[in-house]
């Protein structure tokens, strides 16, 4: 995907797709020297990691003013969306503290106006209305690191990979989950989850 067909696919201004053109640009700079992400994703930026988040945008509920990132990496979901929903309030939460450089660069670079978080996640204090994890963690700990971050009417949304049925299927052993299981557009393998509602079983 070219950044012009990503800007057909997902109707972003021009101003937007220079934003994310100095995105770009910056991950490849800083990749050299941080593990920012695989090597071989930097040819495939606007699919794999630009579309990758932008396509979380229609399962966002309209009453959603707040998001929290878990775990952001560099930068995916969470800088792509407040780079593409300004109307949010979005934090990114990153532990590795290059990163968080990084991170701020980019908002710097682009204009975004994002919070850049340097903690652990069970750490945090801190809620939104919206809780999103790209590549994390099994989904039973994901559920239990958003559980204290989301709103009471929050949602979450999960990108996951090949392996989200046995992921579900162990999770739902501890958890019960009010889902939606939505294919990825950037990746054949992957899934996106929609969390309504979820909370723990009894304990038998």
């Amino acid at each position: 995907m070219s950044a012009t067909e990503f800007a057909d696919r997902f109707d972003v201004s021009r101003e937007t797709l220079d934003r994310l053109s100095v995105y770009e640009a910056l991950l490849k700079k800083w990749n050299r020297a941080i593990n920012l992400v695989a090597r071989p994703t930097l040819t495939e930026v606007w699919s794999r990691h630009f579309a990758d988040s932008a396509q979380l945008l229609p399962l966002i509920p309209n009453h959603a003013r707040s998001w929290i990132d878990l775990g952001s990496g560099a930068g995916f979901p969470g800088l792509v969306i407040a780079i593409l929903r300004p109307d949010i309030a979005v934090t990114v939460v990153e532990s590795d503290k290059r990163k968080c450089v990084f991170l701020k660069e980019v908002a710097r670079e682009t204009g975004t106006d994002v919070a850049v978080v340097n903690a652990r996640i069970e750490t945090l204090d801190m809620q939104a209305d919206v809780v999103s994890a790209r590549a994390l963690a099994s989904l039973s700990d994901l559920l239990a690191l958003a559980r204290p971050c989301l709103t009471p009417n929050g949602h979450a949304v999960f990108l996951k990979g090949e392996n989200v049925e046995q992921e579900l299927t162990e999770a739902n052993r501890l958890w019960h989950i009010e889902l939606t299981k939505h294919d990825s557009l950037a990746d054949p393998r992957g899934s996106i989850l929609s969390i309504t509602d979820f909370h723990r079983r009894p304990d038998p």
